[in-house]
């Protein structure tokens, strides 16, 4: 099913790591994932976006995953209903009531809840190879399939998992042992192994595998589900992936290890010093855009072939990557030690070399037209690879103008923030000008939530920092939504709404909003640039059923929904 933009739809986004429900296992899961659809559906919108869901490294980015091909294994609801394989008895002994409660309060306990995870992940298995593996039951003969489906991919990335246990849990795989750092000379390894201890990994290599088959199970029934309810999932895939995944691991040719991946200096946000100066260094691996090619772009096939299963629509997190990436000749781990430097000084450390745009800088015309040419001949393929799913480009940044009429040319929405597009005079542009091919939204997750930005910026005025840019600056956000008068000192429900209705009423065939903007809350999910526990682990106070039974949330909820209803959006 291809949705078009003559429908305009209307959603939300909230990670699934946020969820909460009265049974989970201390984090958001597809359970949860089910039921927002079913919340979604009963308030009339038709998209429920989350984060990228691949498996995360130990820092818990779902942009920064140690496979941008696996699913990650918190991400799966576990109980003896929900997973077959799971005896009552084993999943009591092990998710205990103490241990339950202690999870379901608060922030996500990421170790905690990992390891809790993976134990009843362990004893399912068990179960599944005592009763249907060893007796190559229909339920075996469907794993099977699955393995030989994904072969592609799963075999090195359950080998990949299973030495990252051999080498103390870290992805690091460049300090590994010799032997396991590269997938060819760790099968020479492995075959070399005692019988018993191949024997053993290999039957961790095949757990593995388990996981991601139940994971991508429930995945795919839950977009089924969502289908049916015409409420459509809608994922996140990052251009770049972890120097330290998989990906990198098992395919080193197509990547080029010398060159970190980033955004250009940022003078307009001051969000630290080194940014400011320097940029943004992501430590993503450059691509090999010519060896990939070479190979006819399997791997970029393969992952969009992936997220395509188990998501209606998906947006690329920095599109622009394709036509061309902001590229440091340091890793991040550096940062600090060029951070004093000159140009100069920087140079003498790197052999010359300086941060800077490649393939090309967009300096010249034939620059321009290179780096146009290659986003193209990329975004090709990725469209073609995703079938029936329809691609969305986050091309928020530092925009070239060879970018929006690319993305136009090959019917792919770009996006529209409204603080990120403005008039001459600093105020936001009309949302009746966006373009249709495009996704509203009133701040993304890397921004503050409508009802924060307001409060940060009463909270610069009464410390006397940059006392007139901030009153513009809520003056703009009050323009924008319509009302008029001097900014009060609270974010009142007539901004709210009347920013929401701006955004629902714009003339981009998508508009999505942080639950946050929903319920003109003020937390955040993430803070870029802060390196904190915090980060990722935010969760909604309330249950998904619990969110229609408090008067206040469900107040700005059904307002939400009439909203979405009266600009057009309403679900069919």
């Amino acid at each position: 099913m291809k949705l078009s933009p003559d429908q305009p739809l209307a959603g939300i986004l909230e990670p699934v790591s946020a969820i909460r429900t009265e049974t989970d296992l201390g984090i958001g899961d597809t359970d949860g994932v089910r039921q927002m659809i079913d919340w979604c559906a009963r308030h009339g919108l038709n998209i429920f976006q989350t984060l990228p869901i691949n498996e995360v490294s130990d820092d818990n980015s779902p942009y920064n995953a140690i496979s941008s091909l696996a699913i990650e294994p918190t991400t799966i609801a576990i109980s003896p209903k929900l997973l077959p394989d799971l005896p009552s008895s084993k999943f009591n002994a092990i998710a205990k009531p103490k241990v339950l409660a202690e999870l379901r309060t608060g922030a996500v306990n990421y170790p905690k809840v990992k390891a809790l995870k993976q134990k009843l992940l362990e004893a399912a298995f068990a179960g599944f190879l005592k009763t249907h593996f060893n007796k190559n039951t229909p339920r075996a003969k469907m794993f099977r399939a699955f393995l030989m489906e994904n072969a592609d991919w799963l075999s090195d990335y359950s080998l990949f998992r299973v030495l990252m246990e051999v080498n103390g849990g870290t992805p690091a795989w460049d300090r590994w042992q010799p032997e396991h750092r590269g997938p060819r000379r760790a099968r020479t390894w492995l075959l070399a192994l005692a019988e018993k201890q191949r024997d053993e990994l290999s039957r961790r290599q095949l757990f593995f595998a388990y996981v991601q088959w139940i994971a991508f199970t429930q995945w795919q029934s839950v977009k089924a589900y969502g289908g049916s309810k015409k409420v459509y999932l809608m994922g996140d895939i990052p251009f770049g992936v972890g120097r330290y995944s998989a990906d990198v691991w098992a395919n080193r040719s197509f990547f080029d290890l010398e060159w970190s991946g980033g955004a250009p200096p940022e003078k307009t946000f001051k969000v630290d010093p080194f940014t400011e100066k320097w940029g943004q260094n992501w430590g993503i691996p450059n691509y090999r855009w010519d060896e990939l090619r070479r190979h006819n772009f399997e791997w970029w096939r393969t992952r969009v072939g992936n997220i395509q299963k188990v998501f209606h629509l998906y947006r690329i997190d920095h599109v622009l990557g394709f036509f061309r990436i902001y590229s440091f000749p340091w890793t991040p781990d550096r940062n600090n030690e060029f951070l004093p430097l000159t140009e100069t000084e920087a140079a003498d450390k790197t052999g010359g070399r300086l941060p800077g745009f490649k393939q090309f800088p967009d300096d010249t015309h034939e620059h321009k037209a290179a780096n146009q040419a290659q986003g193209e001949e990329l975004l090709r393929v990725v469209l073609e690879a995703s079938r029936e799913t329809t691609v969305v480009a986050e091309d928020l940044g530092c925009v070239p103008e060879y970018v929006p009429p690319t993305l136009d040319k090959l019917g792919i929405p770009g996006f529209r923030i409204p603080m990120l597009f403005r008039n001459h005079d600093g105020s936001y542009s009309s949302p009746k000008h966006y373009p249709l091919l495009s996704l509203a939204q009133p701040a993304t997750h890397d921004h503050p939530p409508l009802a924060a930005m307001w409060q940060e910026a009463w909270q610069a005025i009464d410390a006397g920092k940059d006392v007139e840019q901030n009153r513009r600056e809520l003056h703009h956000i009050m323009h924008f939504a319509g009302v008029h008068g001097e900014p009060p000192r609270e974010f009142t429900t007539e901004i709210h709404d009347g920013f929401t209705r701006a955004i629902l009423n714009s003339h981009s065939w998508l508009a999505v909003f942080q639950i946050q903007d929903v319920f003109g809350d003020t937390a955040r999910f993430n803070v870029p640039g802060a390196v904190s526990s915090a980060n990722w682990s935010h969760r909604l106070p309330q249950t998904v059923k619990q969110l229609d039974k408090n008067a206040a949330l469900l107040a700005r909820t059904k307002a939400f929904g009439q909203l979405a209803a009266a600009s057009g959006r309403a679900a069919k």
